[in-house]
């Protein structure tokens, strides 16, 4: 079977990893939908297959070309014997274990707002229970219960056949403590250090967030000024647009889709650095006939594209572009050396090469327009340096950027945001928390003010750290 074909056709998910932690009503609704397509699958019928699905799925692939990839590929494999969650990552996208008659498939299935299907792919099955035959490097000296309790979970992830480098920061009243685990480069048989550099991912939405709220506190901006405010005029004349705020695009309540509909419609395009081409004037061009999916202000929808968008926004308050003010208004304050969306010849050396959920050498990201929403590159020292200034408050105009960002600014059942941070519980204990990820790396970054507790955790490969993060802190708190 050409699964690779497959997959091309029907993967309809390309983002930076989002708001994780399975929230159970989500998850319920996308179970819903998944005895559904087993009910379509027994009776073989593509067509009320295909209409469980969402707009952009369609639009993507015709009823015909659907039909044709059901009958030839999908069909034969006989009914849907049992199905089993592996994992629900971003309070979005499934992963399900489906047993067939005649082969085990991985299947990822995600719903857009209206609760129709925009991820519908099936891969062969990854066997997780593979480990590494040799035990990988680690700094880590297990002197302390601190030192065990960090490589007892740090195991679990860097002995995958998948994972190559890992740096973990865990900061406990005050103390830092780095941990290395793995290589930069598959089989280089160099450690990380705590200057290795990182792709980041959606963590960087923090320092986009923190930016706004410097120029908010500076009196240039206000969070309830609409975004047509600082728009061309071709653009602002979109009525969709009139009541999208700065507050809305930081806290993903802007209406606005995950990812802009021509992103792929790059010249050239590349489908492995999704985001290298997409210019201002991509953007633009989209903004003046997009239209929202929610009202804004109402609806939590995570957006990389309305925070891309923001640091647009800010490059014109600013004068600057996000480069420049990430260095200027935190980095250096912060003496952060090793944090750029460009990295110097001096940092490229420190950079680690990347790798695809496959364990596959795989490109690392560049970012046009849409910076703001992923295109940091940092160290754990630096994650540690820019978590110690969130951690505690000095009354410095940094600081008092840090203290608005995790004001609380939209609450549902499912969802607590501040700008740009999430809060999320673990083991009943509240954190402010991002992640990131791109085809090559994975990021985790959650703290709690009250107990002094931050981890910090930064890999070179795609798989997720979500879970050996949440582990950590069950195990510090």
């Amino acid at each position: 079977m050409a699964m690779k074909r497959f997959a091309l056709l029907l993967l309809l998910f390309c983002c930076l990893h989002q708001y994780t932690f399975a929230q159970n009503r989500q998850l319920q609704k996308t179970d819903s939908v998944l005895t559904l397509v087993k009910q379509k699958f027994e009776r073989k019928n593509a067509g009320e297959l295909y209409a469980l699905t969402g707009d952009k799925f369609k639009a993507a692939l015709s009823l015909l070309a659907f039909q044709q990839v059901c009958s030839q590929q999908l069909f034969p494999l006989g009914g849907i014997k049992s199905s089993i969650l592996i994992s629900f990552q971003n309070n979005n996208l499934a992963t399900y274990k489906l047993q067939f008659e005649a082969v085990t498939m991985q299947f990822l299935l995600s719903l857009d707002q209206f609760n129709k299907i925009e991820v519908f792919l099936f891969q062969p099955l990854k066997d997780t229970s593979i480990k590494k035959i040799q035990k990988a490097a680690t700094d880590n000296k297990l002197a302390s219960v601190i030192d065990k309790k960090v490589d007892t979970v740090a195991r679990d992830y860097i002995q995958k056949t998948n994972t190559v480098g890992l740096s973990i920061g865990v900061i406990k009243n005050g103390a830092l403590n780095i941990y290395n685990y793995g290589e930069t480069v598959k089989e280089n048989r160099k450690l990380p250090t705590g200057n290795i550099i990182f792709e980041i991912g959606s963590i960087t939405k923090t320092f986009t967030a923190t930016l706004l709220a410097w120029y908010v506190n500076e009196g240039k901006a206000k969070l309830t000024d609409p975004i047509t405010k600082y728009l061309p005029d071709s653009v602002a004349a979109n009525p969709q647009l009139k009541n999208v705020t700065l507050l809305s695009l930081s806290n993903h309540t802007s209406g606005l889709p995950r990812l802009p509909e021509n992103l792929n419609a790059q010249v050239p395009n590349d489908r492995e650095n999704p985001y290298k081409n997409y210019t201002r004037q991509l953007l633009f061009s989209y903004l003046k006939r997009c239209r929202l999916n929610t009202d804004a202000g109402k609806t939590y929808s995570y957006s990389n594209l309305g925070v891309g968008l923001l640091g647009v926004i800010l490059e014109k308050i600013s004068g600057k572009t996000y480069e420049q003010m990430v260095l200027e208004v935190i980095c250096n304050p912060l003496l952060m050396r090793n944090t750029a969306q460009h990295l110097s010849r001096i940092q490229n050396d420190r950079f680690t090469t990347v790798y695809d959920d496959n364990g596959m050498l795989t490109p690392a990201w560049d970012f046009d327009a849409l910076a703001a929403c992923g295109s940091l590159r940092s160290s754990v020292s630096d994650m540690a340096a820019f978590i110690k200034a969130n951690l505690n408050s000095d009354g410095s105009k940094l600081s008092k950027a840090f203290d608005l960002t995790h004001q609380i600014t939209f609450k549902n059942s499912d969802t607590e945001i501040g700008l740009g941070w999430h809060i999320i519980k673990v083991a009943g204990v509240d954190y402010t928390f991002h992640n990131g990820g791109t085809y090559g790396s994975s990021s985790f970054l959650a703290f709690n003010r009250e107990k002094q507790l931050a981890v910090i955790v930064l890999s070179n490969a795609s798989e997720s750290t979500d879970a050996m993060g949440a582990d950590l802190i069950k195990k510090l708190q």
